[in-house]
């Protein structure tokens, strides 16, 4: 087994693991670092196929990015975990079973998995000619030409996430001061200032 193999399955496992743990985590913290871990042993495995730009857009965006916004909204929403755990633990039979049912449609999916002799002409049907082309060019054209009403959905949907994080975690409480400048440009100076009358050797 070379190198290339060894980094193969290093990877793989360790994906298959981090999202394991993802799912598994009693902490939610927890779980997005796992999710972390995910996303840079999936980015190992890009490298390994060659598509080294989009492991490095996979770690810049999710890792750096996504995976970030989950960790600040998990850590700055205000949610009582033991009520939460309570309330999933009486689903858990029926996660049970949609989970069991699933393994077994993977598992006759995979069963029955061939690969088509005509694999290579329908993948240079979509992308241009290895030999001609590099990897970003490939993927530009891809994603900016022929894809691209999904891209700017994609981009769309990210944009609804970040809003969706900001009215969570965005709290407004009556004993903290904040800076109103209309209420400051529209004040009365008559009223914002008063004259008193100090008489020498007394304070105020």
């Amino acid at each position: 087994m070379g190198a290339a193999d060894f980094a193969f399955y290093l990877f793989a496992i360790t994906v298959v693991a981090a999202g394991l743990f993802v799912v598994v985590a009693r902490n939610p913290v927890h779980s997005v670092l796992w999710l972390i871990l995910a996303f840079l042993s999936s980015a190992g495995l890009f490298v390994l196929l060659g598509a080294e730009f989009v492991a490095m857009l996979l770690v810049i965006v999710y890792v750096g990015a996504v995976a970030v916004l989950f960790l600040f909204v998990v850590m700055m929403l205000d949610v009582d975990f033991a009520e939460l755990k309570a309330e999933m633990a009486k689903y858990m039979p029926l996660a049970l079973l949609i989970g069991i049912v699933i393994l077994m449609q993977l598992g006759i999916a995979f069963g029955v998995w061939q690969a088509s002799d005509q694999a290579e002409s329908l993948r240079a049907a979509v992308a241009a000619d290895y030999g001609r082309a590099e990897n970003t060019a490939m993927l530009g054209q891809l994603v900016y030409d022929d894809y691209l009403l999904l891209f700017q959905l994609a981009g769309l949907i990210l944009l609804v996430a970040m809003i969706g994080a900001i009215v969570l975690t965005l709290r407004h409480r009556a004993d903290v001061k904040r800076q109103d400048i209309v209420a400051q440009i529209m004040r009365d100076p008559k009223l914002a200032m008063e004259i008193r009358d100090v008489k020498p050797g007394q304070g105020l």
